[in-house]
């Protein structure tokens, strides 16, 4: 059992995966994201400022939810985000296509199975291909 205090409340839960939070305080950021969604929705154009006062809602999780991809900004925007390795805007997430497309080739090449070498052969079989030690001053 895994038991974790709340990043939010401070209540002791069981932790079983995602962020630090208790189910309760889960219940209000989904019900938080819900509301921010909807207002999105109904106010094209509205900034972030304004979405976090009007949904009583930190402007930081509302960033949080536009790199997790929950939200996705509109064409004409107010809200500003940035490709996190080339800096192109983007409309949510982390990564531009582009930089997506770059991230999964190096992956698949990474994991990609090694090319199987011949082995090696000991060319050198002979006694002169033995190690040697230099005699030490016996000083005895």
């Amino acid at each position: 059992m895994n038991v974790r205090n709340c990043r939010k409340c401070g209540r002791i839960f069981n932790y079983v995966m995602g962020p630090f939070v208790c189910p309760r305080c889960r219940e209000d950021l989904e019900s938080k994201f819900q509301e921010v969604k909807t207002f999105i929705r109904e106010n094209p154009g509205v900034d972030v400022q304004t979405v976090s006062e009007a949904c009583d809602i930190d402007k930081s999780q509302i960033y949080q939810w536009l790199r997790e991809e929950r939200l996705e900004l509109a064409e004409g925007s107010m809200i500003t985000l940035s490709c996190e390795t080339c800096a192109r805007p983007i409309k949510s997430g982390r990564y531009c296509d582009n930089c997506k497309r770059e991230l999964t080739m190096g992956f698949r090449q990474a994991i990609s199975k090694p090319k199987t070498s011949e082995p090696v052969k000991n060319l050198h079989k002979d006694a002169s291909s033995k190690m040697r030690y230099l005699e030490r001053d016996k000083q005895n």
